[in-house]
C-alpha cells in the first residue's frame, strides 16, 4: 500500500507549485514537519473547523495561481534540466546525449525528475518503486534495475563506468553532478 507522503513525493515531481493540503488526524508535531519538509503547502489536523478548511484551501488556490475562471494550474517550473553536457527537455520528453537525441517515455522523464529532485541521496529500489511506479513495499521487479541501464546508455560516457548514475550496494540508486 503506497502511503500519502509518496503520493507527494510523484506530484511534486511532476508540479512543484500544485497547492497542497494534507488533511490528516495525525497531529504529532513530528507529522507536520515530516509533511512540509516533503513539500506540502498546509497541514491541517482533524477535527477540523470546516469554516478553516474553505478559507485555507481558498488561500492555496490563490497563491497557487490557480485560474479561477478555468481552473488551470500554472504550468511547472521544472522544463529542462542540464548535466554532464546532457539535457533533458521536459515539456517535449526528448534529451539531447552522447546518443544524439532520444525520445524519452513518460515513465523514463518521471524517474529522471525523482532523480534528480533527490541529486545527490540515495535512493532504494523500494522507494524508486513506490514513487516513481506507485508499487507497494512489498513488491520484487527489475524495474527501476532496467531504467538505470537505459539511463546509463544514454548519459554515461561509459556505461560499465557509471559517474552521474552510481549503484550503492544494498542501499539502492545515487544521482549525483557537479552544478553546472
Amino acid at each position: 500500500m503506497i502511503d500519502g507522503l509518496s503520493i507527494l513525493q510523484s506530484i511534486r515531481l511532476e508540479d512543484e507549485r500544485l497547492p497542497i493540503l494534507i488533511l490528516s488526524a495525525k497531529g504529532d508535531p513530528d507529522d507536520r514537519i515530516k509533511g512540509l519538509a516533503f513539500g506540502v503547502d498546509d497541514y491541517l489536523t482533524k477535527p477540523f473547523n470546516l469554516e478553516e478548511l474553505l478559507l485555507r484551501v481558498e488561500r492555496l488556490l490563490k497563491r497557487g495561481g490557480w485560474n479561477q475562471e478555468n481552473d488551470a494550474p500554472v504550468p511547472p517550473s521544472f522544463d529542462t534540466y542540464h548535466f554532464g553536457g546532457n539535457h533533458i527537455d521536459f515539456k517535449t520528453n526528448t534529451a539531447r546525449c552522447r546518443m544524439g537525441e532520444i525520445f524519452l517515455t513518460e515513465q523514463e522523464s518521471k524517474v529522471l525528475k525523482l532523480f534528480i529532485a533527490n541529486r545527490g541521496k540515495p535512493l532504494s529500489r523500494n522507494k524508486l518503486l513506490q514513487i516513481g511506479w506507485g508499487y507497494s513495499r512489498k513488491t520484487t521487479t527489475r524495474t527501476v534495475d532496467n531504467f538505470i541501464v537505459r539511463f546509463r546508455k544514454y548519459f554515461e560516457a561509459d556505461p560499465r563506468k557509471p559517474i552521474y548514475f552510481k549503484s550503492l550496494r544494498s542501499v539502492g540508486y545515487l544521482f549525483d553532478h557537479e552544478p553546472e
